[in-house]
C-alpha cells in the first residue's frame, strides 16, 4: 500500500555487475597491470575515505496514542475483520519515504492477539499496529512511556514480540536484563545510528521487583553511560528518545530543561556523547532548541489520537534532521539541515493530515490554518528559527 523507500537494489546490482566485469577484464590482461613491475597506487587516507562518506536524513514522529476511538477506526478500516491502521496513518508515508531512518513513538502496549483491546486510562492496543508502522517504512520505535507497564510484564513481552515479528527495532523496554544492554543500532547512509529511550515514570505502577529492565526510567548518569556504550559498540550517531514534560504545557518544564542541558553537555574526549534528543509525552507541540550545540525537540506532540480535552492534543510535528559526516574520522556527525513538519488529526474518519500539503489543496480551511499557526508558535518559541530550523512538508 505504501512505497518502499531508500532501497537502491537496482543500482547496487549494477555496481556489482560492473565490478565483476572489471575483474574479468583485468584477469584477461586488459586492465591495470599487476605484479612486481606494476606501480603501486597509494591507499586512501582515513580523511580521504571519510570525505567520501554519505550523510543521512532522520525523521521522528510523536505519540501513537491509541484511544478507544482509534481502535474503532482501525476496526472499521479493516472491514470489521481485524484492525488496520494504515489508512489512518497514511499521510506519514511520504515523509518516511524521504528519510534514510524513521523513528516512531509506541506510546501504548499491546493486548493479546484476540483482545480485549482498551484505550485510556490503561491501554491494550491491537498488535496489528506494529505491522502498519513497519509497512509505512519506520525502522525503530521508542517504547518507554508512562504506559509501558499498563499490562504488566505480559504487555511488554507482547509488544516487543509483535514488533520483532514486524521487523521493527525498539528501544526503551526489554524482556530480559541481557536485552536491556543491547542498543538498537541501524545503518543510515554511511553511519551507524544508535537509538536509546527513557521515560519519566509509569503512572504509579511499580516496576516488578527484580525486573528493572522492563522499562528504562530517566536517570542522567545511566543515559550517558548507555550513550557511551553505544558509541563503543560502533555508533557514529546516538539518538535519545525521552518521554518527559508536563502534559498540556507548551513550555518545557524544569526536568526537560535541566536534563537537556546535562545530556548535551556530556562528552568523551572532546566529542559529544549524544547527537540528538527527541521528546514525547506532553500531547501538544513543544519547542525545538539547540542546546550546547545539539538539537533538542522537547515534544513532538501526538501523531495520532482520539478527540482530546484540548484541541492541541490532535496536533504535532514530525522532526527531520539531515546529518553530514565529519571531515575527520572519529569526530562528530553534524546536523546540516533541521526541519519540522506540522501535522494534525481529522475526525470522522480519524485521519492523520500533513498540514503544509493539505493547505496546498485547501488554502481556505480555517481549521488547518489555525492548527498550523499554533504548531509554528510552539515549535519556534525558544528561538529555533535563528539556528536554522525551517518548515518542511
Amino acid at each position: 500500500m505504501f512505497p518502499h523507500r531508500r532501497h537502491r537494489t537496482a543500482l547496487l546490482a549494477a555496481a556489482l555487475l560492473a565490478a565483476a566485469l572489471l575483474g574479468t577484464v583485468t584477469a584477461c590482461g586488459g586492465g591495470t597491470p599487476t605484479g612486481p613491475d606494476a606501480e603501486e597506487k597509494p591507499s586512501k587516507t582515513a580523511a580521504e575515505a571519510q570525505a567520501g562518506s554519505k550523510g543521512f536524513t532522520l525523521v521522528a514522529t510523536g505519540d501513537l496514542l491509541v484511544h478507544d476511538s482509534v481502535i474503532r477506526q482501525a476496526r472499521a478500516d479493516a472491514g470489521g475483520n481485524g484492525y488496520d491502521f494504515r489508512r489512518m496513518l497514511g499521510a506519514a508515508a511520504p515523509i518516511v519515504a524521504q528519510a534514510d531512518l524513521a523513528i516512531c513513538h509506541m506510546e501504548t502496549v499491546y493486548g493479546a492477539a484476540q483482545g480485549p483491546f482498551t484505550g485510556y486510562p490503561t491501554f491494550k492496543t491491537p498488535p496489528q499496529l506494529a505491522d502498519a508502522v513497519k509497512r509505512l517504512g519506520y525502522d525503530s520505535c521508542s517504547t518507554a512511556s508512562n504506559h509501558t507497564l499498563d499490562a504488566g510484564t505480559d504487555g511488554v513481552v507482547r509488544t516487543l514480540d509483535a514488533m520483532d515479528r514486524a521487523g521493527l527495532k525498539h528501544a526503551g523496554s526489554a524482556r530480559s536484563a541481557a536485552e536491556s544492554t543491547r542498543p538498537a543500532i541501524m545503518k543510515a547512509g554511511d553511519a551507524k545510528v544508535a537509538h536509546l529511550a527513557y521515560a519519566y515514570g509509569t503512572n504509579g505502577i511499580p516496576v516488578p521487583e527484580g525486573k528493572p529492565w522492563l522499562v528504562n526510567l530517566i536517570n542522567p548518569a545511566r543515559i550517558i553511560r548507555d550513550a557511551r556504550a553505544a558509541r563503543r559498540a560502533g555508533a557514529d550517531v546516538v539518538v535519545v528518545s525521552v518521554h518527559w514534560g508536563t502534559e498540556w504545557q507548551q513550555a518545557p518544564d524544569k526536568l526537560q530543561l535541566s536534563l537537556a542541558k546535562k545530556l548535551t553537555a556530556s562528552d568523551s574526549g572532546g566529542r559529544r556523547d549524544i547527537d540528538l534528543i527527541i521528546g514525547t509525552h506532553a500531547h501538544i507541540p513543544q519547542a525545538y532548541e539547540k542546546v550546547n550545540g545539539t538539537w533538542v525537540v522537547y515534544g513532538m506532540g501526538d501523531q495520532i489520537a482520539g478527540v482530546m480535552p484540548d484541541k492541541r492534543g490532535q496536533m504535532g510535528s514530525a522532526a527531520r534532521f539531515t546529518f553530514a559526516p565529519p571531515a575527520t574520522a572519529g569526530k562528530a556527525w553534524e546536523v546540516k539541515k533541521a526541519e519540522f513538519i506540522p501535522h494534525a488529526v481529522d475526525n470522522d474518519p480519524i485521519t492523520l493530515v500533513n498540514l503544509p500539503r493539505a493547505l496546498e489543496n485547501s488554502p481556505a480551511n480555517a481549521g488547518y490554518t489555525s492548527a498550523l499557526s499554533l504548531i509554528q508558535d510552539a515549535v519556534l518559541s525558544r528561538g529555533a528559527k535563528k539556528d536554522g530550523l525551517t518548515m518542511g512538508r
